[in-house]
């Protein structure tokens, strides 16, 4: 329905659309049955509404500041993201709301493998508790690396990982607001960072690479 009234579907992310140029753009993501429409125009992001009502039943919830487990909050300064009432809910469900917070999620030269420590017995719970970390490290880049590597080992956790899982929960709750912010004074210049260390992996001798890219003082993308 979209495309067929104009919209151009994004190559790379199959959920976003754009319609329009310039100043009269409208950005439209969809996942499922929730829709963000973001743009420079007011009158344009209201016509584009309006199409909408005249293809599909809408319920208008107004301004954007929660979608999918991510809290939004604007300002005159810029846009601040985060993941706060989702964390909260992670070390509520986990038991670790009232555990001792710690000042870094993992120990950046700790070095894991396939054979230390015992298996754990139930792999799944694991599993599902790294999956939901991996979405916390939408908003949270400073968790991103330790998670990574706690990735490494979903096919066959141990007790080593399982704890450095805890130590990562430990670090949440210390700062279960942090986000990212997207400053409204940053320029239109882009930075790329990239870093690699030497063949880290004690099982395969691969090495880890990390990158990010600024759009001025803003963290745009990272892996």
């Amino acid at each position: 329905s979209l495309k067929s009234h104009g919209f151009i579907q994004c190559i790379s992310d199959y959920s976003l659309f754009s319609f329009g140029s310039g100043n009269n753009i409208v950005y439209l993501l969809v996942y499922v049955d929730d829709i963000i429409l973001a743009g420079p125009s007011i009158d344009s992001l209201q016509k584009c509404q309006n199409l909408l009502h005249n293809l599909f039943k809408l319920n208008v919830v107004g301004d954007l500041k929660y979608f999918l487990g991510l809290e939004i909050t604007k300002s005159n300064q810029g846009i601040h993201l985060c993941q706060r009432k989702y964390t909260i809910q992670l070390l509520e469900d986990t038991g670790f709301s009232n555990a001792k917070p710690v000042v870094v999620p993992m120990d950046p030269n700790q070095h894991f493998n396939s054979t230390d420590g015992k298996p754990l017995q139930d792999p799944s719970a694991y599993r599902r508790l790294l999956g939901r970390l991996m979405y916390i490290s939408i908003s949270r880049p400073d968790v991103c690396f330790a998670v990574n590597k706690l990735s490494q080992f979903m096919s066959h956790p141990r007790t080593p990982h399982l704890q450095v899982v805890h130590q990562v929960l430990r670090y949440l709750k210390a700062t279960p607001g942090q986000g990212i912010f997207f400053s409204s004074q940053s320029k239109f210049n882009l930075s790329a960072y990239v870093d690699a260390d030497w063949g880290s992996c004690v099982d395969s001798r691969r090495s880890t690479t990390g990158f990010c890219i600024f759009m001025g003082d803003s963290l745009l993308t990272r892996k």
